[in-house]
């Protein structure tokens, strides 16, 4: 294997280079991080350099043991098998299969819908759809899923989405889970009562609310990444501002 740190490319908003610094985290494995900005310059991620490392042009993207590794749940199955304690799949194949079951409802069924270039590219093929129009279909997609997925949940949680153990789908819901945090601005909650108490909210970000509390796992939250930005930003500036002193000296 490669030395040194894994490198992972991410994007502070996006839920699914959350989950893998999440997963990272859960496993203690210490890593470099360079943030790609989606949206900035007109998105960091179609640029040359990061279509030659992911030709997807998406984030995240993890540089480990000599090779990169493209999709959430793909760098999460690498790390579970090649860095396996502490586990995130069940030793036991039923709840191990749960766990893939929703792990893909997750990535495949709800995520998806509520990325920009889905929601962009239906407005470019709709140009007279109204914006608000736009935001009830993602809405009520997202909803759906959410509340196929609690349904699920009914036969398969215990403490955490799988039983009493943190798996892969609780890597997707750190609360506000990665899926939740899309939600935001689309106007949702992926609580079916965000007023109640939390033994009685749904399953799914109850288990999160549990997890949220290690301290291991804070610095995986976006504002993290966002603080890292943002110190980046502040140093680029002043590097331009000494080079434009200097050419006032001349």
């Amino acid at each position: 294997m490669q030395a040194g740190k894994p490198v992972l490319y991410s994007y502070f908003r996006s839920s699914c280079s959350w989950r893998v610094r999440i997963a990272l985290a859960l496993k203690g494995i210490d890593f470099e991080m360079v943030p790609v900005n989606l949206i900035k310059d007109g998105g960091q991620q179609f640029s040359k350099d990061f279509q030659a490392l992911n030709p997807m042009k998406q984030v995240p993207t993890l540089k480990i043991d000599g090779i990169t590794i493209h999709q959430s749940l793909a760098i999460i199955e690498y790390l579970e098998e090649t860095r396996p304690t502490p586990r995130l799949l069940p030793q036991d194949p039923k709840k191990r299969a749960s766990v893939r079951m929703i792990s893909d409802l997750i990535a495949s069924g709800i995520q998806p819908l509520q990325n920009l270039s889905i929601l962009k590219k239906v407005g470019e093929v709709s140009k007279d759809l109204r914006e608000e129009t736009k935001l009830t279909w993602a809405q009520n997609a997202i909803t759906s899923g959410f509340n196929a997925l609690e349904q699920i949940l009914q036969s398969t949680a215990g403490k955490y989405c799988v039983g009493d153990e943190v798996s892969c789908p609780q890597a997707q819901a750190q609360g506000p889970p990665p899926s939740c945090w899309d939600c935001l601005p689309l106007g949702l909650s992926c609580l079916p009562h965000p007023e109640a108490e939390l033994p009685e909210r749904g399953a799914f970000c109850r288990g999160s609310s549990v997890l949220w509390g290690t301290p291991q796992l804070t610095p995986t939250k976006p504002s993290q990444e966002a603080v890292i930005q943002g110190r980046r930003l502040r140093c680029e500036r002043m590097r331009q501002a000494r080079h434009q002193w200097r050419d006032c000296d001349r």
